[in-house]
């Protein structure tokens, strides 16, 4: 199935909130960075992913994640629901659709966490997203860091590490790297990439035109 590219703007005719897209190997902080970031910004808001995995302990239904059976993932997936998904390690991972759309329609700025696959999906229909890969100072503190968790088997930690060269390929095809060697600082970087995005004059023409009775839409597509 293909898809044109979707805008906040195809939906409602106005401006609206920015999609974020972060990713990262396991182990980069990457959550970690989302978690303070919407503790920091109550106007950024986190897009609750579906998955076909089991709850671990201490998770939420609709907080961390929509937990649902491999049936109900695939029917979505048929009745195009997701604005991407990926297998990994077995498991289905995937964006509902409708509420991303919709709360970036109210204006709200929201942060996908997702792997490079997935990220790829949403530049497709999506390129008016920010796309923004974490990654750890270096290969040592990424194997420190997954292995200080504590809950991974030796194997699984293995093919977590033996996956990062994959997910590199992908690094090209985002706008921002950021190195999460200070979470503090990490976190700033970020919310900076955020901040300066949302007042790109193309993301803002719409109220430019509004306050001062200009219409800059057209101009904006001239330059293109």
């Amino acid at each position: 199935m293909t898809h044109e590219a979707e805008t906040p703007e195809s939906i409602t005719g106005n401006p609206s909130g920015s999609l974020i897209v972060i990713s990262g190997p396991s182990g980069a902080g990457k959550g970690t960075i989302v978690k303070a970031l919407l503790d920091q910004y109550p106007s950024i808001h986190y897009s609750v992913s579906a998955t076909t995995r089991a709850p671990r302990e201490g998770e939420v239904n609709g907080v961390n994640y929509w937990f649902v059976s491999r049936e109900e993932f695939l029917k979505m997936r048929e009745r195009d629901e997701l604005l991407e998904w990926a297998e990994v390690y077995g498991n289905f991972y995937g964006t509902p659709r409708r509420r991303v759309m919709e709360a970036i329609a109210r204006g709200h700025d929201i942060i996908l966490e997702i792997d490079p696959q997935g990220a790829m999906k949403i530049k497709d229909r999506f390129p008016a997203a920010v796309f923004v890969y974490i990654m750890p100072p270096s290969p040592r503190e990424l194997t420190k860091r997954i292995r200080g968790r504590g809950t991974e088997s030796q194997e699984a930690i293995r093919c977590r590490l033996n996956s990062v060269a994959d997910e590199l390929r992908y690094v090209h095809e985002y706008d921002y790297l950021v190195i999460n060697d200070n979470l503090k600082e990490a976190t700033a970087d970020v919310a900076s990439i955020i901040r300066a995005e949302k007042w790109r004059v193309k993301r803002n023409v719409h109220m430019i035109g509004l306050v001062w009775g200009v219409d800059l839409k057209q101009k904006v597509k001239e330059g293109e």
